[in-house]
């Protein structure tokens, strides 16, 4: 039953022990589907599957909506949406980082999903602590409002700023710490994590890359995960949007890998919602910004960014086959 508290404008349900257990099961059940299934055997996903998978995870998200719906009423319902679609814009960034990642390690095409698997599997862990805590902190220290806000405000304009953001994994100290204590090879061995060489259980280059996927996916959750907790404070509805978003990532990631000069003006669009909710977390200290409003602000920007940059892309294209033809 859906109670929304006479101090506050988000929602504030009730979550008996059993729909954490479901929301689990789901998420571990598509998981395995996931693995176990269509990608049993190491292969390079296609345009056409990725397309086809990418469409399926946004269809169970969006379904998940309306069970929260169902259960928790409408207002719980656009909390989720309007999370689900942070995190999902947010994440696209962290679909090029991983881009240059596998790029930097050589890793074949056909090994790529067994360890964005793994990665999207820690991402899970590491949000649930994130966002417990997260919420735990604004419940307990209200002034936490102004610090997340005036964050995700300074670093929306900092990627306003800035062209792209450079990734050097060599320079990673994480991961220099990791091979110095772990025993590694330099050889692939299938889409083995660990494998072992003349009696020896040694790290594949595959760990390096999980190790850069996992620190890289903390340093968006420090962006992401204030900025759903602008639009619901509820840990439930706050970590089935994020999971969901983030269970098709890596559909998405072979589907946008290799195209991301297209979208120019994405990075701008990000920007303007990190902006956007952290205004909206410093100002819901004295008013509280409808949830249909600011879901209609998220994809507004997303929306016009996308149809913008594709824009500029067919100009560049028409333009450099005009001067092709001279």
């Amino acid at each position: 039953m859906l109670v929304l508290a006479a101090d506050t404008d988000f929602a504030q349900i009730d979550v008996e022990w059993w729909a954490w257990v479901g929301l689990f099961a789901v998420i571990c059940a598509l998981l395995l589907v996931d693995l176990l299934v269509f990608h049993r055997r190491a292969h390079s996903v296609g345009t056409k599957e990725a397309t086809a998978e990418s469409a399926a995870w946004i269809g169970i998200g969006l379904a998940f909506g309306l069970v929260v719906w169902g259960f928790y009423g409408s207002q719980a319902s656009g909390e989720y949406y309007a999370g689900y679609l942070i995190e999902k814009s947010l994440s696209i960034d962290n679909v090029f980082v991983w881009a240059l990642i596998f790029t930097y390690f050589a890793v074949p095409g056909k090994y790529q999903h067994r360890v964005l698997f793994w990665g999207i599997f820690g991402a899970l862990v590491m949000r649930l602590v994130f966002i417990f805590a997260g919420v735990a902190l604004l419940d307990n220290f209200e002034w936490l409002l102004f610090v997340f806000g005036a964050f995700l405000v300074f670093t929306g304009t900092r990627l306003l700023r800035q062209h792209e953001a450079a990734v050097h994994p060599e320079h990673n100290p994480v991961l220099r710490a990791v091979r110095k204590v772990i025993p590694s090879t330099t050889e692939y061995d299938g889409q083995k994590i660990f494998t072992r060489r003349t009696g020896a259980l040694l790290a594949t280059p595959l760990f390096a890359v999980l190790v850069l996927i996992e620190t890289t996916d903390v340093i968006f959750a420090v962006d992401s995960v204030p900025a759903v907790l602008a639009v619901s404070r509820e840990q439930f509805i706050v970590f089935s949007s994020n999971a969901f978003a983030i269970l098709g990532l890596r559909a998405l990631y072979f589907l946008l890998a290799d195209i991301r000069e297209r979208f120019t003006y994405l990075q701008q669009g990000l920007a303007v919602i990190l902006v956007y909710v952290g205004v909206k977390m410093i100002a819901s200290y004295w008013y509280h910004i409808p949830t249909a409003i600011s879901l209609s602000v998220i994809a507004l920007v997303l929306a016009v960014s996308i149809l913008l940059s594709l824009r500029k892309a067919r100009r560049d294209e028409l333009s450099a086959a005009g001067t092709s033809r001279r």
